[in-house]
């Protein structure tokens, strides 16, 4: 069994690889749940919608987010009546949104709520959230403290940013479906999408016991890099690290995981960048997912590279 932690496009774009190269019994796609928020009395959950979305075959393809052939009549209505619009909820996307909360309110864990919608959307892997726990992304700017939301979508990305803080992580337990991955015998490794490591991943990582469990693991860990030729595919990523003094490439992304992954996959263009040593092995590869050919493709060659390696 494969662990996948993942958060926005573009880890959800691999995770419809694994899908597609695994069986739903042999992966488990563990999701950021630190971009949730509160808005117009709905709990939305961008990422784990993100990546329903994509591997019900739902997601637009030229946003990566939402679902396709949307139609924005709330939005305008909304509008008119001077309400806010600056994080649009398409008219389809908003189901998900009421049902979910409606649930929440009823007592259901989110975790089991996304389990059903997976289950109504025909998903048939596991998407898990991180955690049922509260936790909450805060970027800490030159400007003020936000709200992830606030930062990436009302201010889209603007403002320079001094630190990330995680609120609530440490007190916040793994989710169940996540818990038994992590203790299961199946497991056999874990990979890391190119998802941005500082605003999707280290939000699952920060959950109580989850770094202790990579950094003291007995499976091999690859991480895909999301950054290619010195630029985030997708996002402010290569921003953020620059602002905030880190080095913007694959070495930045060895760097920022070091101790947790045993391989990195990154693309062909920056193979001058890195070199292996016998702490890190490196594939290099087209990691540039256009279609979804180059999906199944990239994701079958990081499995593949995953079985040569070992546990430390």
């Amino acid at each position: 069994m494969i662990v996948a932690l993942a958060g926005g496009v573009g880890g959800a774009r691999l995770a419809h690889g694994l899908a597609a190269r695994l069986a739903p019994e042999d992966l488990v796609i563990v999701v950021n749940t630190g971009d949730d928020f509160e808005h117009l009395g709905l709990h939305i959950s961008p990422d784990p919608d993100t990546v329903l979305y994509t591997l019900a075959r739902l997601a637009d393809r030229e946003r990566g987010w939402g679902q396709t052939d949307e139609s924005w009549h709330f939005m305008a209505a909304l509008g008119r009546l001077g309400g806010e619009t600056w994080f649009a909820l398409g008219d389809k996307d908003l189901a998900l949104h009421i049902e979910r909360t409606r649930r929440l309110r009823n007592g259901d864990a989110l975790s089991q709520i996304t389990l059903d919608f997976a289950a109504k959307l025909g998903v048939a892997h596991a998407v898990v959230p991180m955690s049922d726990d509260q936790v909450r992304t805060i970027v800490h700017t030159d400007e003020d403290a936000l709200a992830f939301q606030d930062y990436f979508v009302r201010r889209r990305c603007a403002p320079v940013v001094r630190r990330i803080e995680i609120v609530g992580a440490n007190k916040a337990r793994p989710s169940p479906g996540f818990h038994a991955a992590m203790q299961s015998p199946q497991l056999t490794g874990v990979v890391i999408c190119p998802s941005n490591p500082l605003l999707s991943i280290d939000p699952i990582l920060a959950v109580r016991g989850v770094r202790a469990w990579l950094e003291n693991r007995n499976f091999p860990v690859v991480a895909v890099s999301p950054i290619i030729g010195g630029k985030a595919v997708k996002g402010p990523a290569a921003k953020i690290m620059t602002e905030l003094h880190l080095n913007v490439g694959v070495r930045g992304i060895a760097d920022h995981y070091a101790g947790l992954i045993d391989g990195l996959v990154i693309d062909t263009q920056d193979e001058t960048e890195i070199a292996t040593s016998p702490a890190l092995a490196i594939h290099a590869t087209d990691a540039l997912m256009r279609d979804d050919g180059d999906r199944r493709r990239l994701a079958s060659e990081t499995l593949q590279f995953l079985a040569t390696l070992s546990a430390p």
